[in-house]
């Protein structure tokens, strides 16, 4: 029973992380077209590129994401049945019947990379370091 709730708890851990990363990028357009000062925050904003920096790069090797990893080698300590590639993949797959290629997610993840760096040259983060002074 506890490693069932611990790849709960991994499993959990890692839808926030996707909706940390596709809703921080709404949040910011957002948030610059209503004037929210909050989306400017240098740590949210580097948090976030740093996340679908290392997704993308996640991708670009072929490398299947930790959590996912952890999550599946948990539920196999609890007797659960697994499955096989990333995350994202996996979801997909299962809620939107969506099979493709492992290049569609590599473009997909670097594509979704792209646009988070082209915002911050749309909407500028507030460094804290300027700030102070």
């Amino acid at each position: 029973m506890p490693y069932q709730l611990l790849a709960n708890a991994v499993l959990i851990t890692h839808v926030g992380i996707v909706l940390f990363i596709i809703g921080g990028l709404l949040l910011t357009l957002v948030g610059a077209a209503l004037r929210w000062n909050w989306v400017k925050n240098f740590w949210f904003r580097g948090l976030h590129l740093v996340g679908i920096a290392y997704i993308a790069m996640e991708a670009w090797l072929g490398i299947v994401c930790p959590l996912t990893t952890l999550e599946q080698w948990l539920r196999e300590q609890a007797g659960q049945v697994t499955y096989e590639g990333d995350f994202i993949a996996h979801w997909m797959r299962q809620f939107m019947f969506y099979e493709a290629p492992p290049w569609v997610f590599i473009a997909a993840y670097s594509g979704f990379g792209a646009l988070v760096v082209l915002s911050w040259l749309l909407v500028r983060p507030t460094f804290p370091w300027r700030a102070a002074s």
